[in-house]
């Protein structure tokens, strides 16, 4: 599947790659996590050259030295802004000692957005992100503002991020009661290595027509093909940061490279695939750091698994979840009503309920 192979992102009309370009590392971080503006215009160039057309950047990623480079890259060639699909986000407060310099309230919104517009070099941006909830402002609030700005061409579609579900839940019922406009999409945390939004966020997302654009798809680069029981990781950023792997990751770990190597190709480009065989639209972030990194990613594209695959990933990787997701599984199939079939499940732990077994 090449880049250029263009799905429809959530209930919408927005054309997207199958794999969007995050540009969190794009610019000088203090951290050292950051690429140089000469090695984020080769990634950037490389993703479009090959038909990408999903950007995705936010506010805060290098204290908006991100917004900035994407902004540069497409002034320079003028008409080629048209041609993406350029998301960012809000949330992020960047002035410390203003309240009001970050969150989702009205005033917030519009000054964030002012900001995002002016770095970027745009009249509007086709995707805004919620980038985390605003437990002190109303969410009615967060979303009229945020249709005012589709009704004022601002904005074209929203998403959320990093957001409850109950929350979540709630805002996309106001949307359709008060006819504002929906979201379309959530970005969250998921890979083989992170599978809890399968609990609540993943069956909401599937219910309510919202693709899924998962951030993190390697797990902090732990399914890159860098990590081995017992060596030691030198060359990644992060790293230090993060630490390795646990153990019951490690045995993740090491089934993806056990597929890779069956498949000849990278545990990077299986864990990518793993995640586009995810029910429902899945649209993964890939970010990189080195234009190596873009292209690794990428081979995920032309990973086939075959049911064994997934059937072995799925099993090795299977997340804990919380109460009540863990009751919906195969404990759901064992409650049955009056031993009937449900499901293709049949009750064999509780019997059939019979005049005399029921109390009234």
């Amino acid at each position: 599947m090449p880049l250029d192979h263009y799905l429809t992102l959530g209930r919408s009309g927005l054309r997207v790659s199958p794999f969007a370009l995050g540009a969190m590392t794009f610019g000088e971080d203090p951290g050292g996590a950051g690429s140089s503006v000469e090695e984020s215009e080769k990634i950037l160039s490389a993703y479009l050259d090959r038909g990408g057309n999903f950007i995705d950047t936010a506010n805060i990623y290098t204290n908006g030295h991100s917004e900035k480079i994407l902004g540069d890259h497409f002034a320079a060639r003028p008409g080629s802004r048209d041609h993406v699909v350029l998301a960012s986000k809000f949330f992020t407060n960047l002035f410390p000692g203003d309240p009001n310099g970050g969150g989702a309230g009205r005033a917030s919104i519009l000054a964030q957005l002012h900001e995002s517009l002016r770095r970027l070099r745009t009249d509007h941006l086709d995707l805004y992100w919620l980038h985390n909830w605003d437990r002190h402002t109303p969410i009615e609030e967060t979303l009229r503002t945020l249709d005012d700005l589709v009704r004022a061409g601002k904005i074209r579609y929203l998403g959320f991020s990093n957001t409850p579900a109950w929350v979540t839940a709630q805002a996309q019922t106001l949307t359709l009661l008060r006819g504002w406009t929906p979201l379309i999409a959530l970005q969250v945390e998921y890979s083989l290595l992170a599978r809890t939004v399968e609990g609540e966020l993943a069956p909401l997302a599937r219910d309510q027509g919202m693709a899924l654009v998962p951030w993190s798809p390697l797990k902090n680069g732990f399914l890159s093909g860098k990590y081995r029981r017992g060596g030691e990781v030198t060359d990644s950023a992060r790293a230090a940061f993060v630490g390795g792997p646990s153990e019951k990751e490690f045995d993740v770990i090491e089934a993806v490279a056990a597929i890779a190597g069956e498949l000849g190709t990278t545990p990077a480009a299986v864990s990518m695939a793993w995640l586009r065989a995810r029910e429902g639209t899945v649209v993964p972030i890939v970010g990189a750091r080195r234009l190596e990194h873009l292209e690794g990613n990428l081979a995920g594209l032309d990973v086939q698994l075959t049911a064994e695959h997934l059937r072995t990933l799925d099993e090795i990787s299977a997340p804990e979840l919380n109460y009540p997701a863990n009751m919906h599984g195969a404990l759901a199939a064992m409650l049955q009503f009056a031993g009937a079939t449900v499901d293709g499940y049949e009750s064999t732990v509780y019997p059939p309920l019979t005049q005399s077994t029921v109390r009234y």
